[in-house]
């Protein structure tokens, strides 16, 4: 008998069938530093070896340690870009974890609960849950002296759970920690071994059913394609590097933070800078600085920091300076909750500074679009000289298992920037020369000929500042004139559903694969409906308009109370009366399920 056995009370399997899982949905969940985003990270890697396609999301306490914090991984045949409606296996370090995860529990689920902190709270979980009570934390410190290495164990549970073999878990330990020395993953490796003892010793799994790819659940093994595993953020700051982005100024703050790390990593080995400014303020004219001077200049933040770059931007837009603005939207207003979902910012990004002035709002759904838009944002800046916010939401720090990115596809725009010889070729040079598309051509401050003021004031075209009402239209008009002339590069809406469908559901960034899946689960009840997901916030394009016209009914679905997408959209000209609006601003994932609930609510409704 296994010696940890009198200390277990664990689930029999009744035979030796597991069950075949092509979607399954796993969540480790405890305390900060307890480990639960270890075990996430050691799972997905063993099944991105096996070709599956897979998402991941943390719901984490804003704090270094302690707090509530859970690690959530979905793993399909099929791309799933968001949670699915049930936990499939629950990983619980406490009780806590128990309490926020027990209602996502299905009746097939298996909930692994260490023991160590006290009793399973079972009132929270259904009575055909399947459970398995491990004291990890304990045993860690008794077999390996140290708390650290219970996420370890709790994966070698795990892993036999699943049916992942010997080989799989090793080689997954030895690729998260492959920095360290063989004799420091030792302990990791014990673990790991300790993991397998608990699970051979209580008829969880024995390690030759193991090797037959037998456990609890039976993954499928697909041909591995080539693909990379990245969140939004990181999937956004490649994209700027790509198209030639070179300098980033930015301030610490959650969950924007990503960008920052991952081009201080990369830039310097093109030639670009990273600076981390003493605040939102100093960032963003470090960046505004950087832009003028010619370098392609990107900032990046979260509400609270959008919020005090606004006189800033304002600034950028009026004196014509290219500048790309990365907004990762967290729960507010103020600090809000920092590190749960919203979808909130949309007033502020699009009417936020004061007066009038030309911007882009572009907003991806994907981490491929998130890349494409990191290249799309930065030409879009250049060649219309202003601000381009890119508008993040939950997808920023979403990692996906996604194809790589084919760099041989990137072109860049430098707009109207003028070379030393066109410059020389010039009888007058104005910076703010009045033409027919409104974007007049730029040359770096210091090129010889190329003399030119800025100012926050307004100015006529030699930078002069100037109040005269005639030039004040003509400059007003001119700047105005950007957004139509670059406005057939900017991306229109994704459109997807039934086209004959007469219901019309519209969403944005992290809803785009909650509504997918939604959408195939309405289609199932014989409820058609046809999507449309806009690209660019700001502004509005004809075609999210038309999908409204052709709609004889069209919910909007956001996450924030008020209805900023919705307001933005009927704004612009489509027809209010056939919009409603579905909310959801508690700060959780959007699960598909519930999407279709409130769909069918509406419809019944009628």
């Amino acid at each position: 008998m296994n010696k940890y056995s009198t200390d277990v009370k664990s689930v029999v399997k009744k035979d030796n069938t597991p069950l075949a899982c092509d979607d399954i949905t796993v969540v480790t969940a405890g305390q900060g530093g307890d480990g639960s985003v270890t075990v996430i990270t050691l799972l997905a890697w063993a099944l991105a070896q096996r070709g599956l396609h897979l998402f991941s999301a943390n719901d984490i306490a804003s704090r270094i340690k302690g707090g509530h914090a859970a690690a959530a991984l979905r793993s399909s045949r099929n791309y799933r870009g968001c949670l699915g409606d049930n936990v499939d296996i629950l990983v619980a370090f406490d009780g806590e974890a128990i309490e926020k995860n027990g209602q996502y529990l299905g009746a097939e689920s298996v909930v692994i609960y260490d023991t160590s902190r006290g009793p399973l709270p079972k009132k929270f979980i259904p009575d055909t849950t399947r459970i398995i009570e491990i004291p990890f934390s304990r045993f860690s410190v008794r077999e390996l002296r140290r708390d650290l290495f219970k996420n370890c164990l709790g994966f070698g549970v795990l892993a036999r759970v699943m049916g992942l073999s010997d080989e799989e878990a090793h080689a997954s330990i030895r690729h998260r920690f492959k920095r360290l020395t063989a004799e420091n993953i030792k302990p990791n490796i014990q673990a790991l071994e300790l993991g397998f003892e608990f699970a051979a010793g209580h008829k969880i799994l024995t390690k030759e059913e193991a090797q037959s790819d037998h456990g609890l659940y039976k993954l499928p093994h697909l041909e591995r394609e080539d693909r990379i595993m990245i969140s939004g953020n990181d999937a956004t700051a490649f994209g700027f590097l790509a198209a030639g982005g070179r300098f980033f100024a930015g301030y610490p703050i959650t969950p924007a933070t990503d960008i920052m790390n991952w081009l201080e990593k990369r830039l310097p080995a093109f030639g670009g800078v990273v600076i981390q400014g003493e605040d939102e303020l100093a960032a963003i004219n470090m960046a505004i600085g950087a832009a003028l001077s010619g370098a392609k200049a990107m900032t990046a933040s979260s509400g609270p920091g959008i919020a005090l770059m606004q006189e800033s931007v304002g600034h950028c837009g009026s004196a014509e300076i290219p500048l790309v603005i990365v907004d990762c939207q967290r729960a507010g207003p103020s600090t809000g909750m920092p590190t749960k979902l919203e979808q909130n910012d949309l007033g502020m990004l699009t009417q936020g500074s004061n007066g009038d002035f030309p911007h882009i709002v572009l907003s991806p759904g994907s981490p491929q679009e998130c890349f494409d838009y990191g290249v799309l944002a930065t030409n879009l800046s250049q060649a219309a000289q202003c601000p381009v916010y890119i508008a993040l939401d939950g997808l920023c720090q979403f990692t996906y298992t996604i194809p790589a990115f084919d760099l041989g596809d990137v072109k860049i725009d430098n707009g109207k920037r003028l070379t030393d010889e066109q410059l020389a070729k010039m009888s007058e040079y104005q910076r703010y020369a009045i033409t027919e598309d409104g974007i007049s051509p730029f040359a770096v401050p210091g090129q010889p000929g190329g003399m030119n003021l800025v100012t926050g004031n307004e100015r006529n075209p030699w930078g002069l500042v100037s109040t005269d009402p005639v030039n004040r239209v003509a400059m007003m008009d001119k700047r105005a004139r950007k957004i139509e002339s670059v406005k057939h590069q900017l991306p229109i809406g994704y459109i997807w559903g039934d086209d004959n469908a007469k219901v019309g559901v519209i969403c944005m960034g992290m809803i785009g694969d909650v509504l997918t899946e939604a959408s195939e689960r309405l289609a199932e009840k014989n409820i058609a409906v046809r999507c449309h997901r806009p690209r660019t916030l700001w502004p509005i394009l004809d075609d999210t308009i038309e999908f409204v016209r052709e709609c004889e009914r069209v919910y909007v679905v956001e996450c924030n109370d008020s209805g900023q997408l919705a307001r933005l959209i009927k704004g612009a000209g489509a027809p209010a009366d056939k919009i409603e609006s579905i909310l959801q601003y508690d700060g959780l994932f959007m699960r598909p399920g519930s999407l279709v609930n409130a769909i069918l609510e509406k419809e019944k409704a009628l």
